[in-house]
């Protein structure tokens, strides 16, 4: 679906969800645009993020006036702590994917806390032309593995998670953006993706409320619920996975650890 920047369906007026995914998608168009004006590498990933978080502000300013705000790209304003609605956003969501033209694992986040716990969320992946959401959650399908299949960093996934695999014998699946490889579990492109190196909460915050509207597992590596709009917003480690699944990888990490 596409959106006009300046004219978000009326049901955003009163629907957050309607919103989330608007912002999330409009945000995301902009970045394709970015993505086409020739730009490359550090000057692109730069360009990207201003691009998405100015107009992200922008039109939270604009349609969600009272509400606060944390976005990576922004100062974090303390005023959230004693507000009773956040919005916690990622203007874009793995940007060395972004400026490797033309991957698609990279995403818009946009996700909202009101009085303690995430209330609404969307996650565009712009090349797919898709915004997962909590308004319209996705319909999770029977895995079609044989064998459970572990999103990972392209990069650097974490030691732990190796072992994992062997003990489940699962595949390990590459890809770029945390929120990639969080909403890839509601795709059936992976069943689980299990994270100890460090993140944020702009970095699940979103796709966790994706994942949990789906029907998903979601928690910590030592199972106990994932916090949003705390005074330290370091959130390191993150289990997103099929129900099925959620025992043994807790199990596992409790027995082994997670380093």
């Amino acid at each position: 679906m596409t959106f006009e920047p300046g004219n978000p369906p009326a049901e955003a007026a009163t629907d957050d969800h309607v919103l989330a995914t608007w912002l999330a998608t409009v945000a995301g168009e902009r970045l394709l645009e970015v993505r086409g004006e020739g730009l490359e590498g550090r000057e692109l990933k730069d360009a990207g993020d201003r691009a998405a978080h100015e107009l992200l502000m922008d039109l939270l300013a604009r349609h969600r006036p009272d509400d606060a705000v944390l976005s990576e790209e922004g100062k974090d304003d303390k005023v959230r702590l004693t507000s009773s609605r956040v919005w916690i956003v990622d203007p874009l969501d793995g940007t060395r994917e972004f400026s490797e033209v033309p991957r698609d694992d990279w995403a818009v986040h946009v996700a909202l806390w009101q009085d303690g716990d995430l209330v609404a969320g969307a996650v565009a992946q712009p090349v797919l032309g898709e915004t997962f959401n909590t308004g319209t959650p996705p319909v999770v399908p029977p895995s079609t593995s044989d064998r459970p299949r572990i999103a990972v960093s392209r990069s650097r996934p974490p030691a732990f998670v190796h072992a994992l695999a062997e003990d489940l014998d699962a595949e390990l699946v590459p890809m770029g953006s945390a929120g990639v490889k969080m909403i890839s579990v509601t795709r059936d492109v992976t069943d689980a993706y299990v994270h100890a190196g460090g993140q944020y909460e702009w970095d699940s915050a979103a796709p966790v409320a994706v994942a949990r509207a789906a029907g998903l597992f979601t928690s910590r590596v030592d199972g106990s619920p994932l916090a949003y709009n705390q005074e330290d917003v370091y959130l390191p480690d993150v289990v997103v996975c099929r129900p099925e699944l959620a025992e043994r990888i807790l199990a596992f990490i409790a027995a082994h650890g997670a380093e």
